[in-house]
């Protein structure tokens, strides 16, 4: 990777396209230090569950949502707004017709998907405004100081839609996805901080240390086995005949990365287990509420057992559920024979899309079981050792890892559209 990176430098076009993305990042990282008027913040920081939902939001804000600064939305709007549409353009047939149009198709959708952000981020920001007062973390209730918060939050999220868009187009990598993985690494820091301090309070000993950083690596090194891995399918295509050209059959193959839906699996799994606990907090005396939040029995008490079991099945169901729809599996079938292509040994039609969806099956489950593993190590963790409290976790390397070699992708295709004869020996 370094030396990617190294041979990159070396092109100007390339070099500005870094330094220009090195530049919006700092601007951003900027941004996250700005507070939003009339938030005490310092009790938000203290009080904030880094466990949860939110906890994870300011894990990928960068630690924004910490301090309550302009960005504290970040980009989750627009993540939330992309996801949202991939799932309709299945749903409605207007949208799934775009889709099939090619680049003019994507445009519109990613118009749509620009538009339905903003909206997402009004709504957000309200929302994160209503958690906050009920804690009482806004000094003032004002209707012109909830305008101005609310204003702020969905402007500054709107922006940093903006912000990744432009690296993606003139910088290096995709802008959103790199904006969290600048977050998440900016935010190690102060995981270490809290590691050390749990030290020197004797919370934990040196020993604990060594084993938590031990299988911190650990971790890392199976992550990047597992985004590495895929499965790939063989795909023979027939010869074909134009003219007085001859052209000869070609093999292919179509590849199935095991991580590819791990993380948005974490996030829905997250989202529907964090949000009963959330709503339960702005009824705190109620039955019902007492139950969700401090039962041994509710599947929403990160405490007990039956949290990280639920957690693990929602993840791997996730999993699939996502596999299926973003893969397609009748419509890569259909592709194949338009395309004049067959899979060696399976015959085309009805017995290809079974394949392939056996196929994708295989791969959403074990991806599944292993984003699961991701997903519940920080629950036991903070629930059966003295680390609580650490943000730092298993979908946060997944995230990290994932970014980095799409990012490393990039610049190495740059690097063979321009002939760089150094990096293709």
């Amino acid at each position: 990777m370094l030396s990617t990176i190294k041979n990159a430098w070396k092109i100007p076009e390339l070099r500005k396209r870094i330094l220009f993305t090195i530049f919006l990042v700092a601007v951003y990282r900027l941004g996250s230090h700005i507070p939003v008027p009339g938030i005490d913040s310092t009790k938000l920081a203290k009080s904030l569950d880094q466990t949860g939902l939110v906890g994870f939001y300011d894990l990928i804000s960068g630690g924004a949502f910490r301090r309550f600064s302009i960005f504290a939305m970040g980009v989750i709007p627009y993540i939330n707004s992309s996801i949202i549409m991939q799932l309709l353009t299945v749903a409605i047939p207007y949208l799934e017709q775009l889709s099939k149009e090619g680049e003019e198709g994507r445009k519109k959708i990613q118009k749509y998907t620009r538009n339905v952000s903003v909206v997402l981020a009004a709504l957000q920001s309200y929302g994160v405004y209503v958690y906050i007062y009920n804690y009482g973390y806004v000094k003032s209730d004002t209707i012109f100081n909830t305008f101005m918060i609310i204003l702020t939050l969905t402007t500054a999220s709107t922006f940093l839609m903006w912000l990744g868009d432009m690296i993606t187009v003139k910088g290096i990598g995709n802008g959103v996805s790199l904006l969290i993985f600048v977050n998440i690494i900016a935010g190690l820091p102060d995981t270490a901080g809290t590691i050390n301090y749990l030290r020197q309070q004797n919370t934990v000993t040196t020993l604990n240390v060594i084993l938590f950083a031990i299988g911190a690596a650990a971790l890392v090194f199976f992550v990047i086995i597992m985004s590495l891995s895929e499965r790939r399918i063989t795909v023979q295509y027939a010869g074909k005949v134009a003219g007085n050209k001859t052209f000869q059959g070609q093999s292919s193959h179509i590849p199935f990365n095991l991580t590819s839906t791990g993380v948005i699996a974490i996030i829905f799994a997250m989202s529907v287990l964090s949000f009963p606990t959330t709503i339960a907090k702005f009824f705190p005396n109620h039955a019902w509420s007492i139950w969700v939040q401090s039962s041994k029995y509710s599947p929403f008490n990160d405490q007990k057992w039956v949290y990280p079991v639920v957690y693990a099945i929602l993840v791997i169901f996730f999993s699939w559920f996502y596999a299926e729809v973003t893969f397609k599996p009748e419509e890569m079938a259909e592709n194949i024979y338009k395309s004049s292509g067959f899979i060696p040994g399976i015959r085309p039609g009805k017995s290809t899309y079974e394949y392939i969806e056996k196929v994708l099956f295989r791969v959403a489950m074990i991806g599944g079981l292993f984003a699961a593993v991701i997903a519940i190590i920080p629950v036991i963790v903070n629930a059966q050792t003295k680390f609580q409290q650490i943000s730092f976790g298993g979908t946060s390397i997944l995230i990290m890892v994932g970014v980095a070699m799409d990012t490393v992708r990039q610049l190495e295709s740059q690097l063979i559209m321009r002939h760089y004869h150094g990096f293709l020996k």
